[in-house]
């Protein structure tokens, strides 16, 4: 006789696990411990075999009876229930590996196998996540009106730049599930020409000698955290990405060897990146010891010394000081010794270059010159500290400028 609802929920365990039988091979297992779960006796091409159906009441007596009833008609079309069901969980698995964010995972892991900086695979996670629920379909099934409606909703926001490196990650994500046989075909690529383009904008910076030496004067009075002071001077004497100096830790600077050797992870082209440190920014390292103790990060957290610096902290100081967003940022000082250094026409070309660490399009060219320049730029950045110092204090400019007429001669 089938098995009632009443019969299940009062069915009590026993001292040993019994079966309540239903009809055409459904029963309900009741265990020792209390659990019920539901189980079913089937023969297929002459074997016995076992399916389980999950416990009640998560699986009613309904539910139960409809699993039954599809593996019966499974095994009328001369399947296997059993053998289908592993076909379906290893499917299953299979169709959760192909979403796009856990496609879009694999690109950013693989990516930082190959040294990409810990800063930049958290952006491109960023990116992952502003396409909102595209995330949880399968990579091979989306098209590409479903990936324009969150990247418009980024355009609306103003944020064009945003919106347009978004779909360029997607693109690689999809052009990944490609290679992976994960989707037949980078749908990204419809959208080129979808999007409104950003404006093309330049890191504000001062680029004339009177304005570096106000900047250097500013940096000297200002009144706010010392190690955003120093910050600031070896912004200005060393002229790294903001981001590399940000997050240098101390075992990257030599101070005997006056070096400082930035790793490959951590700059824009991944390649290692050696600055000879002036006297004057020796003297800074120095100062930022005494107030970090020469262990871990240099320009560690106010609330945090696990953590560095914001990426605001530099320029909200410039604000302070009174300099606007159009007129110079952190990253400007890149620009203003670029411009400084290369008017002066002391020093080759390539070896400014080298100087702000810039990748080379010719790369025999640039493989030539790896090792080149070095004597070169440890006394170009011997001068520009100089050079610095001397726009600061004014009085001093002259002098300066007699001594380099003299070398010139």
């Amino acid at each position: 006789m089938a098995l009632t609802d009443v019969q299940i929920r009062n069915a009590k365990p026993g001292p040993k696990t019994y079966k309540l039988a239903d009809s055409n091979g459904l029963f309900l297992q009741v265990m020792a411990t209390g659990s019920k779960l539901w189980r079913m006796k089937f023969r297929h091409n002459g074997k016995e075999g076992l399916l389980s159906f999950g416990p009640y009441p998560l699986i009613t007596l309904a539910e139960a009876r409809e699993k039954r009833d599809s593996a019966r008609r499974q095994m009328r079309d001369g399947l296997n229930p059993s053998l289908e069901k592993r076909r379906a969980a290893v499917a299953a698995k299979a169709a959760a590996a192909s979403t796009f964010a856990t496609v879009a995972e694999e690109v950013v892991a693989k990516r930082e196998r190959e040294g990409l900086a810990e800063t930049t695979a958290e952006k491109l996670r960023w990116y992952a996540s502003l396409l909102g629920k595209i995330g949880g379909r399968p990579v091979g099934e989306i098209e590409a009106f479903e990936l324009l409606e969150p990247l418009r909703k980024i355009e609306a926001s103003g944020r064009h730049e945003t919106a347009v490196n978004t779909l360029a990650f997607a693109g690689r994500v999809f052009r990944y599930a490609v290679a992976t046989g994960r989707a037949k075909r980078d749908v990204a690529a419809d959208l080129r020409g979808a999007l409104t383009a950003p404006k093309v904008t330049h890191h504000a910076a001062i680029i004339d000698a009177e304005g570096a030496g106000r900047i250097m004067r500013s940096i000297d009075g200002y009144t706010g955290q010392r190690l955003t002071r120093l910050g600031l001077t070896m912004l200005a004497h060393t002229f790294p990405r903001p981001g590399e100096l940000r997050l240098a830790d101390w075992p990257e600077f030599d101070l005997e060897e006056a070096t400082w050797r930035i790793p490959a992870a951590r700059t824009k082209m991944r390649k290692e990146h050696l600055i000879p440190l002036s006297r004057q920014a020796v003297a800074t390292m120095k100062a930022l010891f005494a107030i970090t103790g020469g262990e871990g990060l240099v320009l560690r957290s106010f609330r945090s010394p696990a953590k560095p610096i914001s990426e605001n902290t530099l320029n909200i100081a410039l604000r302070a000081m009174g300099y606007g967003a159009d007129e110079m940022t952190s990253h400007g000082f890149r620009a203003m010794a670029s411009t400084l250094l290369n008017e002066s026409g002391r020093w080759n070309p390539d070896a400014i270059e080298r100087a702000l660490a810039h990748g080379d399009s010719d790369t025999v060219r640039g493989a030539y010159h790896r090792g080149a320049h070095w004597a070169e730029r440890v006394e170009m950045m011997q001068w520009w500290s100089d050079y610095l110092d001397a726009l600061r204090d004014g009085s001093k400019l002259k002098s300066f400028e007699r001594r380099r007429s003299r070398h010139a001669a």
